[in-house]
């Protein structure tokens, strides 16, 4: 079977980049794939992404060095199955905020007998390899969002649940739940506290740690906590700030222009 590039990569004890994509367009796909990142996540929660767009753009990544990665927009077993027959190496779950919930998350995305996950892999068949079914379960990336004050309550029973990979950390979501706003970069204590705690709790579990960033500085800086799962904001959002930007800077240039 094909190698995870994400596996690769912690397993030289190296922490993994991902590009997030929110716009659903297969040469946008295509130039995260070959920008140097480990992988690709496309994002069916938040983006404005369907199915077979999803499929175009999981193609288009399966041509670049960096392994597909899906976040599904809720932890509904059917779709899991789905994402994985597409070809997904990667799967992220949102809103997980208990053992159970955890349990069927893993369960949806590994072969009998050690999950439910039916056997039909087509395009993951293909971008896999002929023996994708002998090792999908131990290729295939399950991490699980923790994003509400729930979830982190019951970290420790979620980072029990045998097959998970690792959390990831929803700090927006993470930040209403607890009442303290939707920032990327919280500074309010309980969020910071609790982001610290889904990092202590996963490495006392031998797990990895994911984040979403808003930049690749503050993704260094996660880095350094021992985060190892980073994620330099979206496409939308580097798309807005960028433009914004430039925006800005040639209407500067117009109104100083000499007379």
């Amino acid at each position: 079977m094909r190698s995870n590039s994400v596996r690769d990569r912690w397993a030289g004890r190296e922490s993994v980049v991902s590009a997030w994509l929110a716009i659903g367009n297969t040469y946008v796909a295509e130039m995260a794939g070959w920008s140097g990142v480990d992988c690709v996540t496309v994002d069916l929660q938040h983006g404005m992404i369907d199915m077979q767009t999803m499929m175009g753009m999981l193609q288009a990544i399966s041509s670049t060095p960096a392994a597909p990665f899906v976040r599904v927009p809720a932890c509904d077993p059917s779709l899991l199955m789905k994402v994985l027959d597409c070809g997904a190496y990667g799967v992220i779950c949102p809103m997980i905020e208990n053992s159970a919930q955890t349990r069927l998350f893993i369960e949806a995305t590994r072969y009998p007998p050690a999950g439910t996950r039916s056997f039909g892999p087509a395009r993951g068949l293909l971008y896999g390899g002929s023996d994708y079914l002998d090792n999908a379960d131990r290729s295939i990336v399950r991490l699980a969002m923790v994003e509400t004050a729930l979830g982190v309550t019951a970290l420790e029973d979620i980072c029990s649940v045998d097959g998970l990979d690792g959390v990831f950390v929803g700090p927006s979501d993470l930040g209403l739940s607890l009442g303290k706003g939707a920032s990327i970069e919280p500074s309010d204590p309980a969020v910071t506290s609790a982001i610290g705690r889904c990092r202590a709790v996963a490495a006392k579990h031998g797990l990895h740690a994911g984040i979403f960033c808003s930049s690749g500085t503050v993704a260094a800086s996660r880095s350094a906590e021992g985060f190892d799962f980073l994620v330099p904001n979206s496409d939308a959002n580097l798309f807005k700030r960028t433009i914004a930007a430039e925006v800005s800077a040639a209407r500067q240039r117009a109104t100083n222009r000499p007379m």
